[in-house]
């Protein structure tokens, strides 16, 4: 039986490596030379970080060797990094709102939509697979969706800086995590018709987790996400924005559960098989597009 633990969160003592000044000249280039152009740069910049990232390219490989069912290759590395520099770099026409670069496929979406017919707002779990932005920008560019986004403030942080140096017009709806109102914030977003989104699939700090299998071993999920979407008592969808190489993209939306007519007494169940619903759908979309999953660090926790 699965118990509950602290998440070891590996991934916080790995620094990220960004550089603001970096990142503008980046824009510069692609919004004045274009988007194929562009991407002629990541090709040195994946090649750069697989070469020169050792930890992170042995913890890349142990992923796709189970995610691809074989071993894997450097090319499979730098393929797996330049998916992840993609991602990145889509983002800089996706915030400004050039959206005829690209090809997106929804597919799902007619049970979101019924959902928020019913009633107001609902929770999108995500994963560190593919694009998130590319679901918030179609939503304000296309659907006309209020999408937001809880995180913890540091990120939040970051992530804000980044959108900064990308387009300092674009200001992101962000609900802090970790507050005593995050809670409350979060509920007035939803009562709004807000869709927010959560990544559930690594934990922070001493955020307790459930060890599921996952791509064929034990590894730890927080827990945190799916107690937050019973507490709130919304509709929650696993949502993946797949990069398909190029200019493709597809959004999937799959229900996972309804907390809204869950009663209390069964909210642990409903939780636990929520959360073994979203790691079952994340394993399947791993193999589906295995370069998609961007967690550069020791998942499984091996010493």
């Amino acid at each position: 039986m699965n118990r509950a633990k602290p998440a070891g969160a590996d991934w916080l003592r790995q620094q990220e490596k960004s550089n603001l000044a970096i990142l503008k000249l980046m824009v510069w280039i692609s919004l004045t030379f274009g988007r194929t152009i562009g991407r002629l740069v990541l090709y040195g910049i994946a090649g750069y970080y697989v070469l020169f990232a050792p930890r992170a390219r042995r913890f890349s490989r142990a992923y796709l060797h189970r995610a691809l069912g074989r071993w894997a290759e450097w090319s499979d590395g730098f393929r797996h990094v330049f998916s992840f520099a993609s991602t990145i770099h889509d983002r800089i026409y996706l915030l400004n709102d050039r959206f005829d670069l690209f090809d997106i496929e929804v597919i799902g979406a007619e049970a979101l939509h019924a959902s928020l017919e019913r009633h107001p707002g609902a929770l999108l779990i995500g994963a560190h697979l593919g694009s998130f932005e590319v679901l918030r920008a179609l939503g304000r560019g296309r659907a006309g969706l209020k999408v937001a986004v809880l995180m913890y403030e540091e990120n939040a942080r970051k992530i804000n800086a980044t959108l900064a140096a990308i387009n300092p017009a674009v200001s992101e709806d962000i609900v802090p995590l970790g507050r005593m109102d995050s809670m409350l914030q979060a509920r007035d977003k939803l009562d709004q018709g807000y869709l927010i989104g959560i990544l559930a699939d690594r934990g922070l700090g001493n955020d307790a987790t459930l060890d599921y299998e996952f791509l064929g071993e034990l590894a730890p999920f927080p827990v945190g996400p799916f107690r937050m979407a019973a507490m709130l008592q919304r509709p929650v969808f696993f949502m993946a924005g797949l990069y398909l190489g190029g200019n493709r993209y597809q959004i999937h939306f799959e229900p996972l559960a309804d907390f809204s007519t869950v009663p209390r007494a069964e909210r642990d169940a409903a939780m636990r098989a929520a959360q073994q619903r979203y790691v079952e759908r994340l394993s399947h979309y791993c193999r589906q597009a295995p370069y998609n999953w961007f967690n550069f660090f020791d998942f499984w926790q091996k010493k």
